[in-house]
Formats: C-alpha cells, structure tokens, sequence
C-alpha cells in the first residue's frame, strides 16, 4: 500500500527565493524598506493592472487597512458573505463596524448579488467581495448594486491571485482590493499580503496608515494614530521570485484542477465546483461536495477514511454568522441556505503545484473506492 503522505498544501520555492533572500540578507536591508520592496510593488502593481500595490505583513491587515482608508468606523455596517474565512469579518470589527451576513451564489460560491439590495441600510458603507477558492464574483452585478447606493466595493481576492472576471484580473474591479501570501496561497512570503488600489489618495492614506501614522514627507511627525503593518525586505524578496513564476504557478493548478473534476465527475454524490461561464478560476484549494444520501458516506467519514491513508483535507469554512463572535448580527429573514449547504458537505483536497497525477489518481480512487464500502 503506497504510504506517502500528501498534505492538503505545499508551497512551491524551487525557484529564485533562496538567492533574493540571501541577497536581501547579505545587503542587510531586512526590515521593512530595500530594493526587493520597492520591485515588488512595481510588479505586483502591473500584475494585478493597477496603479499601486503597498505590500503589508498579511492578508487580514490588508482588509483593515482597506476599511480604514475608506473611513469605515463606529456606527457602520459592511455587506459580507458568510462563507468565508473569519478574517473578512474581523477586519470589520477592527474599525468598529458591524458585518451584515449575505448568502452566496449556488453557482459562483461567491456573494449572490440578488441579496444585497435588501441587506442594505442607511448605515451600509461598503460590500466586501470574497474570490472564494479561487473564483471570481459577478463583479458587474455587484458594483452597480454598489453604485446606485453609493457603496465602496472592496475585494478579498486572498484566494484567487490571476482569476479574470469577463476577461478581467480579480484585485482590479472594486474600489480597492486585497491579497494574501499565507504559506497555503497561489504565491508566499510565509506570511505577508498586499493592499492593491488606482486612487491616489487612498493609497496615500494606506501608506500612512501601515506606517505607524507617520507623514511621509516629514519623518518622526505622526498626523495621524496608525499602525506597524509593513511587510520586510526579507519577505518581498521571497516574493519576487514568485512572482516570476506566478503564471506558471497558476497553470499548474490549473492542470490539477481539470485532472481532478475528469477523474471524480462520473462518481455518485460527489459535486464538483460550479465555473461560471465568464470566469477564469485561479485554484487555491479543490472542492468537492459529498451529498451523503447519494455517496453512502458522509463528508466526515470520508475525510476519515482520506486521513487513514494518509491523504489530508480540510472542510469548508464555518459559516461566520453562526460562530460565537457573530452570532448576534444581521442575516436577512430567508437565512444562508446555500451557505449552509456548502458549509456542511464541502471538502478542499490536496492541491499545490507539485501534486503529481500519480498522487491525483491516488486520491480520486480512494475517494471511488470509499463509496462502495
């Protein structure tokens, strides 16, 4: 029995990274200003076709940051999906808001546009936009929800780096938006993530803002209360030389993600990620849903089974709205159902851009195997 452990992420480093960051060692610019900063905001800008990319220490502070330079505070609500990782609803309850929880779409799993207008209200400020696994939102739908109500659009693209939305990158389609560079993501620094943007006002506030407040144009003087949010020099090396891989990264997933919806599309109980037709997916994580009734087991009992094997995966985020920190905020009188759905049947499997096809086969034949135990 071939007892290889597959784990359900690796990140891929087998390029330039040990050569930036020792460079970056040796110049002994390893704190937050260097030359691998200011490259990085240069390509990460044009990658994404935006005017600026400002680099910071992760994903969640990216949103804060966005909040913040949108001047979303106290009193205020923020239209928010509820299947998605916590982060997007924490970072509103850093500037004092409150997240209004939305259900997603059956067929983008990502917020449903038909929902928003009646989560509105006179406190509604901004809808923050989730790519979830790597798939982007009806992003035209959305913002003209967003413009005739005079709302921000912000967009948690965490998942989903070169996703196109009708030919379009995610992470230039809102008012601003943000990434991350987890250890689990498209490209890493370990840690690390990106507020992307075109105003140059807001980025000027951000800029301000991860900078512990202080005026760039006058050193030691702080106009404003901010933040230590700035990514390193050590970190920005790490990601240049992804960056250099990035499309290749992305194709790679790609490749796994066809290899796996060819292998698991004709198994009983088993539902594949829905792809719209406008959409350009960026993978992160491979999903499946395990309908019990139909597969003979449920999703439990196959990521036991996964496990036994050696095979690590991961269920599909908790609904935020009905987890201890947010249970008492809004959701509309129909309730999630779709997110609820998902939350209870969705299952991530392995996927990083070494997974072999040998390791897909693996996987999909004990997933096949499993169901006629």
């Amino acid at each position: 029995m071939n007892t290889e452990f597959i784990p359900v992420s690796m990140p891929d480093l087998t390029g330039n990274e040990e050569k930036y960051v020792v460079d970056a060692i040796r110049s002994t610019w390893i704190s937050s200003t260097g030359p691998y900063v200011e490259r990085f905001e240069q390509e990460f800008s044009h990658m994404c076709n935006a005017e600026y990319a400002i680099p910071v220490s992760n994903g969640t502070v990216a949103l804060h940051l966005a909040l913040l330079a949108l001047g979303i505070g106290s009193g205020d609500e923020v239209i928010v999906p509820s299947l998605t990782y916590i982060a997007t609803a924490n970072a509103v309850r850093y500037v004092g808001a409150e997240p209004v929880f939305v259900d997603v779409d059956k067929n983008t799993w990502c917020i449903d546009p038909l929902k928003l207008e009646n989560a509105i209200t006179p406190q509604t400020k901004a809808i923050i936009v989730v790519h979830l696994y790597g798939h982007p939102a009806d992003m035209d739908s959305i913002n003209h929800v967003a413009r005739i109500n005079g709302l921000a659009v912000v967009e948690d693209a965490a998942e989903a780096l070169l996703a196109k939305y009708k030919g379009r990158l995610v992470g230039s389609l809102g008012r601003i938006a943000t990434f991350s560079f987890y250890g689990n993501k498209v490209i890493s620094s370990g840690e690390g993530g990106a507020v992307v943007l075109n105003d140059p006002d807001l980025a000027y506030r951000v800029r301000i803002l991860r900078g512990q407040g202080m005026d760039p144009d006058r050193r030691y003087y702080f106009p404003v209360t901010g933040y230590n949010y700035r990514l390193t020099n050590l970190a920005c090396a790490m990601l240049c030389a992804q960056l250099e891989r990035a499309e290749d990264l992305v194709y790679r997933r790609r490749k796994i993600f066809a290899s796996y919806s060819e292998l698991l599309s004709n198994i009983s109980g088993v539902g594949l990620q829905p792809i719209a037709a406008w959409a350009e997916i960026s993978p992160w994580l491979y999903c499946i849903t395990i309908d019990a009734a139909k597969y003979g087991h449920t999703r439990e009992e196959l990521m036991s089974y996964l496990l036994e094997n050696r095979v690590e995966t991961r269920p599909f985020f908790i609904p935020l709205h009905t987890l201890p920190p947010f249970r008492d905020c809004i959701i509309l009188p129909e309730g999630l159902p779709i997110t609820l759905m998902l939350s209870s049947q969705g299952i991530n499997l392995p996927t990083y851009p070494s997974l072999s096809e040998n390791q897909i086969f693996r996987i999909t034949e004990l997933i096949r195997m499993f169901q006629k135990q």
